[in-house]
Order: structure tokens, then C-alpha cells, then sequence
């Protein structure tokens, strides 16, 4: 499961930021027969694009270790990916239990094991749409968040009815109106492979930029929740 992983030795950090992601890995169906966890988290730039992916993980036999390696797999190897199931805290919790390792650390001490860090290439914003933003408004910004694996329909169209998606086309898309700012997002397939891309427009009249990294985080998250593993955020303007 690991690849050249580096060994994780505890060491103590600052307080802890937003939630983790975690994940399984099992055999052929990792619902069922579960290897290990990994545990990972997005390094992000202030505008909320990513420049790089902390991970660690863990199996019964190895302990705690770290492998970039292992990352770039689970959002490229095929093989990878069919092994590999988003999942939560709370049954990743039950997992590091049931296979041994007694109670999960939290997310403080689990980030004290990220050793691996793999870099993602940035690049400053894009344009893409108008340059000034609509007549009330003060910023435009457009983001993409990129994931692998796939969708099933009923999938789809579970965030369709989460989401208030109008009848037609084929992904879904929502609409929230807080406070004077807008912020619409769409989600489709991108490509020939099994990758889907979120894409996130916010018109902000206020200085709303700390609810717009919520809204992004909250939204990759649901994501997740549906089976997809994010990959990249990027920024268009």
C-alpha cells in the first residue's frame, strides 16, 4: 500500500485547522475489507488555490507513515482509485479500532505525522468570463475544483435534489444568495477519463472572502461525501 512511505515520528504543532479527509483502502471493495486509512489535507494559498497535499497513512503491520507517492496514485492509477473509498471521521474511527490500533489520534496529533508533502503547481488566476464584475458587485471570482473517480446517476441525482437543480442537462448545479454576494457552482464530467470538475462563480458585494472558503470546503466535501476525491482547486479571475 505505501510507496518508499516515510516513517512518521509525533511532533508537536500549532492548533488545528479546518477538518480532515480521510479515506480507506481495502483489497478490491474497501467498504468490505478494509488494509488501512489515509489521512490527508490541502495546503491552500490565501485565495483558497491549493500548492500542495499533506498526507499519512496507516495499516496494522507498518504503524503511521507518509508517501506523496501514494497521493498522486489514488487520483491517477485506476487500480489506485478502485481501492480507495472517501469516508469520515467517525468511521475511520471504527476502522483504526476494529483493525487494532486502538483510538484514533486527533486531528493535531495526525497532522504531525503529514512528512510527504506532495507540491501542486500554481499559477496565478486566469481570466475567464468579463473583466468587472456585474453592476452592483465588487469582485468576480471563479474557481475549479477538479476530483477523480465517478458518479453514478443516482449519485447525480442526489445533489440534483440537494442542490434545487432545474430539469435538464446532465450534472447538477445550486445557487446560494447570502447577504448581497451570489455564488453559483456546476457540477459536470470533464474529459474521457472518470474525473468531474466543480465549478464555483461568486459575485460579492461584501468582504466575504473567509464564507467563501467555507462554501468551497463545504461543497468539495459533500463531494466527497458522494465518492469523488479532489484533486486540485484552481482560480479563473
Amino acid at each position: 500500500m505505501t510507496a518508499d512511505p516515510m516513517r512518521a515520528a509525533p511532533v508537536l504543532l500549532p492548533d488545528p485547522g479546518p477538518p480532515l479527509d480521510y479515506y480507506l483502502v481495502g483489497h478490491r471493495d474497501p467498504a468490505t475489507t478494509v488494509e488501512g486509512i489515509v489521512v490527508e489535507e490541502f495546503t491552500r494559498h490565501r485565495d483558497f488555490t491549493t500548492t500542495g497535499l499533506d498526507n499519512a497513512g496507516w495499516t496494522p503491520d507498518a504503524g503511521w507513515w507518509s508517501s506523496a507517492a501514494l497521493s498522486r496514485a489514488m487520483r491517477t492509477d485506476p487500480e489506485v482509485l478502485a481501492r480507495v473509498l472517501p469516508t469520515s471521521r467517525r468511521d475511520a474511527e471504527d476502522v483504526y479500532r476494529a483493525l487494532g490500533g486502538g483510538q484514533l489520534p486527533d486531528e493535531s496529533a495526525l497532522r504531525t505525522y503529514f512528512l510527504d508533502r506532495q507540491p501542486i503547481a500554481t499559477a496565478p488566476p486566469l481570466r475567464l468570463g468579463p473583466e468587472q464584475p456585474p453592476a452592483g458587485f465588487h469582485e468576480r471570482r471563479v474557481y475549479r475544483v477538479l476530483f477523480a473517480k465517478d458518479l453514478g446517476a443516482g449519485q447525480v441525482a442526489s445533489l440534483r435534489t440537494a442542490w434545487r437543480t432545474p430539469a435538464g442537462g446532465t450534472g447538477a448545479s445550486g445557487r446560494l444568495d447570502q447577504h448581497g454576494d451570489q455564488i453559483t457552482w456546476d457540477l459536470r464530467r470533464v474529459g474521457h477519463s472518470l474525473a468531474w470538475c466543480l465549478d464555483v462563480t461568486a459575485l460579492l458585494r461584501t468582504d466575504a472572502t473567509v464564507v467563501l472558503g467555507s462554501i468551497l470546503s463545504e461543497l468539495t466535501n459533500v463531494l466527497r461525501q458522494h465518492g469523488l476525491i479532489p484533486v486540485t482547486t484552481e482560480r479563473f479571475c
